[in-house]
């Protein structure tokens, strides 16, 4: 290939990896969107509904560890569509649930319907390839911008169930993932010094857990991306116990909240490549302990409390972009997939468990969320010290 045909490739392949990316995101996200209704059908507690909306999240998370280590035998060609036609039926099964006013249902499919959130690790190591290491963390922040897919959810999701019913938009949003698994069979390559890995699945998993940048980046990515993660999920349940906001209201406050980390990501990831990633994975968490703390003493709507959440969003998103450019730099090429699987599950745990917390101490402390937020906040602080004094640059990509 020449080097225009290469560069033309990159920006096919990114483009399309990016927005296969968020149309699965939304669809790992459709059960949170609409936690408020589901909240007073089916007459759910503060707890009930933390599980709901948290367990999407479990498989898309652990399920990460498996896809990222397919994708480096098998290629981010084939993967994205096979995972985004395995996710379609649970979506129209989550509408099927629904109707039937079914909680246990409704949480068997949505823990199926997580196989969606597994396409991240899927894309890291298809786009890490396609790039040089100098351009690796614009490409991967770029990637990780489809994110917004949770954006997307959070502001149409209530407004398609409004405007065309409520199984109608589960219908709306199973064709998205069908159409987008035929573009990508169709028009995304793997890139030209991508070879497969053939090596079994579990020797590549203990391989890599055997890489210190493995644990470290986990523990990062834990923080950054769950507070993510959790927020993006429990926000319209949060603004509907304490500001009162109905269901489409605390989408779209929740889709300005995602849009602000989709915008910082690939921020993240450019500035990583000029100043460091250290650096970068640095500021995002002294701003992550400073913002927790101010929205966790509940301010007035909507400033400063709407300020307080964007920028918290910012500066999560800055951290996601900033961990996965020092994965890109650090870790073997080879294994890159493998390593990305873990790191990635280890961001969709970190966003599991807080909203089963915050349901928890609503319940036990009301009447609000500062226990839970005022823990993010000392997490994010001990984060920051483990980012600057923790990770050493020579040994961090090996045990």
């Amino acid at each position: 290939m020449t080097t225009d045909d290469v560069r033309r490739g990159q920006t096919r392949n990114l483009a399309l990896a990016t927005v296969a990316f968020a149309v699965s995101f939304w669809a790992w996200n459709m059960i949170a969107p609409l936690g408020v209704r589901y909240t007073g059908d089916l007459g759910l507690t503060a707890g009930q509904k933390s599980l709901l909306v948290a367990t999407p999240v479990l498989v898309g998370s652990v399920g990460r560890i498996l896809a990222g280590a397919l994708t480096d035998r098998f290629g981010g060609r084939l993967m994205f569509p096979v995972l985004m036609l395995i996710s379609t039926p649970f979506v129209l099964l989550v509408a099927v649930a629904g109707e039937a006013e079914s909680y246990a249902l409704l949480l068997v499919f949505g823990f199926f319907l997580g196989i969606a959130g597994t396409t991240f690790a899927v894309g890291i190591p298809f786009v890490n390839a396609w790039y040089e290491q100098s351009r690796r963390g614009f490409a991967t922040g770029v990637f990780g911008a489809g994110m917004g897919g949770t954006a997307l959810s959070a502001f149409f999701t209530p407004r398609f169930v409004d405007w065309f019913g409520y199984v109608a938009t589960h219908v709306i949003v199973a064709a998205a993932l069908v159409a987008m698994a035929a573009i990508c069979w169709t028009f995304m390559r793997d890139a030209p010094t991508w070879t497969p890995n053939t090596a079994p699945v579990v020797p590549k998993l203990a391989a890599a857990g055997r890489l210190a940048v493995t644990w470290q980046m986990s523990f990062l990515y834990a923080v950054a991306f769950g507070g993510f993660v959790a927020f993006s999920t429990y926000l319209p349940t949060y603004l509907n116990d304490i500001y009162d906001f109905d269901l489409t209201a605390a989408g779209t406050r929740t889709a300005g909240f995602a849009l602000a980390a989709v915008v910082a990501r690939p921020l993240g990831g450019v500035l990583s490549d000029r100043i460091g990633p250290r650096t970068v994975v640095a500021i995002s968490l002294a701003g992550t302990t400073v913002l927790a703390v101010v929205v966790a003493f509940q301010p007035p709507v909507e400033i400063p409390a709407g300020v307080a959440f964007v920028a918290l969003a910012f500066f999560l998103g800055l951290g996601t972009g900033g961990v996965f450019a020092w994965v890109a730099k650090l870790a073997p090429p080879e294994k890159v997939g493998t390593v990305t699987g873990i790191v990635g599950a280890a961001g969709g745990l970190g966003g599991f468990f807080p909203p089963l917390v915050m349901g928890a101490t609503f319940e036990l402390l009301l009447p609000g969320y500062g226990v839970g937020l005022v823990l993010l906040a000392v997490t994010a602080a001990g984060a920051l010290a483990f980012t600057l004094l923790g990770v050493r640059p020579r040994s961090a990509a090996r045990s």
